[in-house]
Parts: structure tokens; sequence; C-alpha cells
């Protein structure tokens, strides 16, 4: 119950298990495409430029900037986050890109007025931003955001390795020109690889740089030949990784789309629910939390660190801490793909319950009561 990796179903374990055959068999080539068809679903895209980079979320996050952006450029990073923050550290690792950063507190979406200001004020040709910021539980809205951007001749690029599969994201309809995801979260596949989609007005950018990409191992357009009909070659493909990927692609679309998401909404606001009933806070603010990952704040002289050490030796639960200054005063319980279930849910909070108790805090009511009755309303 971490904020990734998350579980996986037993159809994708036995995938794992498939016979290995080589990067350029028939078959193979087949599940190329097949797995590129189902990313379009997932993403709600038509963009043929969709595939999955052989590498974990990072990568996808690497690829987006370093494709679209080159000596001269700049680039606008919405940040108010951890993983915002690593957009901003690879900007300025690229020679020649003016990075400019609309600060937000974490725990707050970035105000969208400071947003679009700085896109009309500096004519970025990139707008970058997280959809789902992991270390502090926002989701960032995205509506008519790409507008804004498109209207300055910049491209929209966003993170959604926190949020594809789990959390409403229709790309074509937000037109977003890059997306890029990660394989373990929401989908409930390994890590290991980053599902991204570029629009065709990325792709033009990307064609027609006056410098190559700085990556030849993420230069998105080799990466599209491999995938196409094409498939030329660019590097050894992680069969069995693809092969899982393509299963629990075909999960999330056996279940439904929309209804996967109610089912993320309603394990977030039943662990909200317990949350609250326990007496403790939640990190980000109402109306801009993620379902995806519940951020829960640690009572004063309770160690968030000490606690998520019982949950794991005493249950086999593991839940994570925050990140950076917030490392022992925060919790982030994911709910995501295949481990966003009710009973874990509930195992989450009574042992959270105990634990606490244990540190000397009296929880103010009962955690799984609470979450019990949410379910209840929503059955």
């Amino acid at each position: 119950m971490a904020p990734g990796p998350s579980n996986v179903h037993p159809r994708v374990i036995q995938a794992l298990i498939e016979p290995l055959v080589g990067h350029k068999d028939p078959s193979f080539l087949d599940a190329l495409e097949q797995t590129a068809a189902l990313l379009r679903d997932v993403f709600q895209t038509r963009n043929r430029a969709t595939f999955a980079l052989p590498a974990t979320g990072g990568s996808g996050m690497e690829a987006a900037l370093v494709n679209v952006l080159e000596p001269g450029d700049t680039v606008v990073v919405a940040n108010a986050g951890f993983f915002a923050q690593r957009m901003v550290d690879i900007c300025r690792r690229l020679t020649g890109i003016n990075v400019v950063v609309v600060p937000g507190a974490w725990g707050t979406p970035v105000d969208r007025d400071l947003l679009l200001d700085a896109v009309r004020q500096h004519h970025p040709r990139a707008v970058a931003v997280v959809h789902g910021e992991t270390s502090t539980g926002i989701e960032q809205p995205l509506e008519s955001l790409a507008a804004a951007c498109h209207a300055e001749d910049a491209l929209l690029l966003v993170d959604a390795v926190a949020t594809l599969g789990g959390v409403q994201l229709p790309v074509d309809e937000l037109e977003v020109d890059v997306c890029f995801s990660g394989s373990q979260k929401c989908l409930s596949a390994p890590p290991g690889l980053a599902p991204i989609s570029v629009s065709e007005r990325a792709m033009h950018v990307i064609a027609n740089r006056h410098t190559p990409v700085a990556s030849w191992y993420f230069d998105l357009g080799l990466h599209v030949r491999l995938w196409d009909a094409e498939h030329a070659y660019h590097h050894t493909s992680p069969v069995l990784s693809i092969y899982a990927l393509r299963e629990a692609l075909r999960l999330v679309l056996e279940e439904g789309l929309e209804a996967r998401f109610a089912r993320h909404c309603l394990h977030a606001a039943a662990l909200s629910a317990g949350v609250e009933a326990l007496g403790l806070a939640q990190f980000a603010c109402a109306g801009y939390r993620v379902p995806s990952v519940v951020t829960i704040v640690a009572p004063p002289a309770v160690s968030a660190r000490a606690v998520r050490g019982e949950l794991l030796e005493s249950l086999n639960v593991e839940i994570s801490v925050g990140l950076g200054e917030h490392a022992d005063s925060m919790w982030r319980v994911g709910i995501m793909g295949h481990s966003a279930q009710r009973a874990n849910v509930l195992l989450v909070l009574a042992g959270l319950e105990a634990a606490l108790r244990r540190q000397g805090f009296a929880p103010a009511g009962s955690g799984t009561r609470a979450a019990a009755e949410v379910y209840d309303v929503g059955a």
C-alpha cells in the first residue's frame, strides 16, 4: 500500500513466466502493436506515438524534456512537490535552457493564474506539470491549461506517473502534448517501463529540432520507429515486461476506465474517512486530493518511520513515509491498481490505529468503522 509499486494481479504474474522469445520474433512484434493499442485506450488518445520506454517512470520524465527542449529554449515548470523539483533538476542539467520555476506550497496545487502569467510572460517552448504529486497527494488541475499553452506556441508536458489508469486523464480531450507514466503504480505492472504518449504537435517539434536530441537512448523519434509497423531495431526490448504490461492493460480495460476511476475514488474516500475518524489530518488540501495517494500528517511526538516499521513487521503491510523535510512527519498510502481493495484499506487503518496506540497517541474514534460506513454507502 505504498504509492508504488502496487501489487500485481495473478494474470500479470503468469505473463512474466511466459516462454521467452527474441525481441524480433514475429509474435513479440505483434505483442508490441497490441500493447501500443491498449495504451492508446488507457491514455484515451489517438496519438500514433504511444508506447512504453524500456526504463522506469523517471525515463519518461527525462525523455519528455530532452526531446522537446534544445539550447535557447525556455521551459516553465509548476513546482509544488518532490517530483516537480526533479523536472526542474533535469532541465537545469540541459545546456542552454532557461528554466522558469512557478513555485507552490507543498500540499497545494500551483496557482493557475501564476502559472499562466509565467507562460504569457516568458513564451516558453514547453510547460511541465505533475498531474498527481506522490510527495504531497495533490492533483494539479489540467482543464484548459493546454489551450493557454498553445496560444503561446508552447507544448504541455504532463507527469502522470501516479495517475494513469487510476485517475481520470483524457489526453486528447485535455490536449496534452507529452504525457508519461510508470508501469508500477495504478497500472499494476512490474516497475521498469514508462508508458508515454506524444501528440503530432510535439512530434513535429521534435522532428524539426535544430540540434539532435541530447540523449540517443531516449530519442522518441527512434522509439516511434521501433513501435510502428516498421519495427526498426533500437534496443533489445524487455520481452517479459512487455507481456506483463500488456496483461495489466487488458485488466484495466476489462474493468472499464470509468469503473476503475470510481473504484480508486471510493477506496481513497474510505481511507480518508478512517484517517479523520482516528483524529489525524491529511497533508493535501481539501478539493485537490488525488485519489491514488492519501497523505497523512503524523501527530506530534509520533515517529512516522517507527509506525511504518511496525506495520511492515507486524502485518507485512508497506506504506511510505514523507519525502524531504517531511520524512518523519507524514505517511503516504497508495490507492493504486490491484492494491486498491477494501480489505487492504481496512487492514492499513487497523494497523495504523494499533501502532499509534503503542506510540502513545489515543485515536479519537474507529478508523475501520468510519471506512466501512463509506463502503456501505458506496455499495
